[in-house]
């Protein structure tokens, strides 16, 4: 207990400074919680040291400086220059690297840099410390709300062989504490967040939140795959960095492109 306690408090700090700070030093934490995401991923493949890592690290460090510098108009490019790379790698150091190891870590450079990075893109956006806390509270609201209905009322299992805790029962419960959480919260800040009336908010939450459960139960398969129960022990009671971020790698890029669609529609 006391190791997760402090654990999580190390995560709530870093997360406070991360989201209050913007700039630089926000661009600079997301990378290295990138950098250390890949690197947790890349061991369940032993790849962790190969030269594809490598290129995932530097192209992820690349990937960041573009959105800092507002470059987007680079990304897909550099996706593409990405996967040219590791098919180079691929080519000229066959047969020790098989096909799907290529798969693997353009993938896991998506996955990981590539939708966490649209953290970042919210908090660089107008309203962006309001939306990055609505982020976190769209998910914890789910989170809790989920917890409470599938004890009390959960009778039908989600995804039985992924997650034997969740329930369906469950599972709405969280979209409508999300919706409610979000009518709540863009009620409280209209000025602040990008919302021309408060139900908007409300159903961006709840979208996210059924995001959140795919993401919880994605991060959650490919542990059962791998037949691990945590990416790491690098956070001391809860495990790696994408055990405590696999829900908000689904979010972020949902609310973000929710958001923008809002505003440009209305």
């Amino acid at each position: 207990m006391k190791d997760r306690l402090i654990g999580g408090f190390f995560v709530g700090i870093v997360t406070l400074v991360a989201l209050l700070t913007g700039g630089i030093v926000t661009t600079c934490i997301l990378a290295v919680v990138s950098l250390i995401g890949i690197w947790e991923y890349l061991r369940i493949y032993s790849l962790e040291k190969s030269v594809f890592a490598f290129v995932d690290y530097a192209f992820t460090i690349a990937f960041y400086a573009l959105i800092f510098l507002n470059k987007e108009f680079l990304f897909f490019p550099a996706i593409i220059g990405l996967l040219m790379v590791i098919l180079a790698i691929y080519v000229f150091n066959f047969p020790k690297y098989m096909d799907h190891d290529v798969a693997k870590v353009l993938f896991i450079f998506v996955y990981v840099t590539v939708l966490l990075s649209y953290v970042l893109r919210l908090r660089e956006m107008e309203s962006g410390l309001y939306l990055v806390f609505y982020l976190l509270i769209a998910s914890w609201g789910n989170d809790i709300c989920a917890y409470f209905f599938g004890r009390a009322l959960g009778k039908h299992k989600l995804a039985p062989k992924v997650s034997p805790n969740k329930s369906i029962e469950g599972f709405i419960g969280g979209i409508f504490g999300a919706f409610a959480i979000g009518i709540a919260f863009a009620m409280v800040f209209p000025e602040q967040l990008p919302f021309t009336v408060p139900v908007f908010g409300g159903v961006v939450a709840a979208v996210a939140a059924m995001a959140s459960v795919i993401g919880d139960l994605a991060a959650s398969a490919i542990k059962r795959n791998h037949d691990i129960k945590d990416y790491s022990s690098l956070i001391p009671g809860h495990g790696g960095i994408l055990d405590r971020f696999d829900s908000v790698i689904y979010i972020a890029p949902i609310i973000y492109w929710l958001v923008r669609l809002i505003e440009m529609v209305f």
